[in-house]
């Protein structure tokens, strides 16, 4: 269900964020830098470490797009060099800039950006969430769940998928 109000929009990312979570178990750290799961660019594979930094690099752009409408300064969607037709190389840059960062520091990392997002919707009326335009016709509450709890759920089904195919193999003769 698609979020209408700032309560659904924190149920959604605390549900759907949780459920990730389950699935980015540290027991994955060992194989985590493998490239086996579907990329974000088609034909193309990542690691477990490039889908949390991917993760963690578009709810800090969250973070960045509220914070400079804070403080009335421009925001460049999706991010300053990038257009929205783009968001392939969006990605591969959000994979360099964790590119020294281990499983556990990126999981740690990702969970303080949620943490931080959900703070900042803590802090903004349904009315600046929900009534208003922000960007194009979408309301800012709705440019959060684009880049938030979408992606979680997402992520969560490439994981499992990820996860389902290993098995497989691993039991194959």
């Amino acid at each position: 269900m698609i979020p209408r109000n700032k309560h659904s929009l924190q149920d959604a990312i605390r549900k759907n964020y949780a459920q990730l979570r389950t699935e980015l178990g540290q027991d994955l750290a060992p194989i985590s830098d493998l490239p086996e799961l579907d990329g974000h660019v088609k034909g193309t594979k990542m690691s477990l470490n490039n889908l949390v930094a991917y993760l963690n690099g578009w709810g800090q752009l969250v973070l960045k797009w509220i914070d400079k409408t804070d403080k009335r300064e421009t925001v460049h969607l999706p991010e300053t060099g990038y257009k929205w037709n783009q968001l392939g190389l969006l990605a591969q840059k959000f994979y360099t800039d964790h590119e020294a960062d281990d499983y556990l520091t990126l999981c740690r990392k990702l969970d303080e950006t949620v943490e931080c997002v959900q703070l900042l919707i803590e802090s903004k009326t349904n009315e600046q969430l929900y009534v208003k335009s922000w960007y194009k016709q979408w309301p800012l509450g709705r440019m959060i769940q684009f880049n938030t709890s979408s992606p979680y759920t997402n992520a969560t089904i490439r994981i499992r998928k990820w996860k389902k195919i290993r098995i497989q193999q691993e039991q194959s003769p």
